[in-house]
């Protein structure tokens, strides 16, 4: 489980597909078991308690994107906040759950290297193509693998080099600079492959 505070009142919670197996759940289980999710909800919103020295309290808005052979990331939105960082835990919280399913592989890396160093790793397990794109000093690279089995090995590797992005690919084909549209790793190992 990976935890970024994105502002006093946001924060984001990645878990992948082993936390929740090491849990007991999947992300079917959203929907079938709400005790274990609710524990699990609790027992994540009590580590970003101590990760980032807040307390939470109240209303919580909570967005679910489910990416594909990757796991889930959770955006946890408090509706008050006290002293405009500072959160308070009560331990009575009220959600509001939105799931969004996300097909494609979209990856954000703050490194253009590390785009090369991945480039390099996935051709060697024969996963070429993608789109590059640059948008608020960050890259993206969208996967556009067809086969399942290509898909979870890229995600793992993807997952090593950068973090899943929430971004939506229309968003970004709207607002990113297209640095590479097609073929990226086959284009980066072009140039770069020494």
């Amino acid at each position: 489980m990976r935890l970024e505070r994105l502002t006093a009142n946001k924060i984001k919670i990645f878990l992948t597909s082993d936390d929740l197996f090491e849990r007991g759940l999947s992300k079917e289980d959203i929907w079938k078991d709400s005790s274990k999710w609710n524990q699990l909800f609790h027992d994540m919103l009590e580590e970003a308690s101590e990760e980032f020295d807040v307390d939470i309290q109240g209303s919580v808005a909570v967005e679910i994107f489910s990416l594909q052979a990757q796991g889930m990331i959770l955006i946890i939105t408090v509706d008050e906040v006290k002293d405009d960082e500072e959160l308070l835990y009560d331990g009575y919280i009220e959600m509001q759950v939105r799931v969004e399913g996300c097909e494609e592989l979209l990856y954000e890396f703050e490194e253009f290297e590390d785009i090369i160093d991945l480039s390099k790793r996935l051709s060697c397990i024969d996963i070429f193509g993608g789109s590059l794109y640059s948008l608020q000093n960050c890259y993206y690279l969208l996967m556009d693998q067809e086969d399942a089995a290509k898909k979870e090995r890229a995600a793992c590797i993807l997952s090593e080099f950068g973090n899943p992005s929430i971004l939506s690919p229309y968003v970004l084909a709207e607002y990113g600079k297209p640095i590479i549209e097609h073929k990226t790793v086959e284009t980066i190992l072009h140039f770069f492959n020494k």
